[in-house]
């Protein structure tokens, strides 16, 4: 990744942002699935942010990964509950998984000395 991921979470942010003006039914139907889903509920938010992390490093979804690392992060996972969940998407993803993996592991990285 050519920026750090906390830019990478800015762009996101910021570009989703227009979309979401120019493009206001579909993407305001998406953003009440989203928060709708990642609601407590029979899973806990965090436990939500961590499958979905896993689902994001399986689909090298470089953005993806930033705003699931961080969102995991806000939601009360711990380094080491972070850590397992790319070690369980590595057995499901083999190699791609690592490697991917370890992008989640650099934003990880990068988002602690943020505070």
């Amino acid at each position: 990744m050519s920026v750090s991921y906390m830019e990478s979470l800015s762009n996101i942010k910021r570009v989703m942002g227009t979309l979401m003006r120019e493009l206001q039914g579909p993407t305001g139907a998406f953003g009440k699935l989203h928060h709708s889903v990642m609601a407590e509920g029979a899973l806990s938010p965090k436990v939500k942010e961590l499958i979905a992390l896993g689902i994001s490093i399986n689909a090298q979804c470089e953005s993806c990964i930033a705003q699931h690392v961080y969102d995991a992060m806000k939601a009360g996972a711990t380094r080491e509950e972070i850590v397992e969940t790319i070690g369980i998407t590595t057995l499901m993803g083999g190699a791609p998984g690592l490697i991917h993996g370890s992008k989640a592991l650099d934003a990880l990285e990068e988002f602690s000395k943020q505070g």
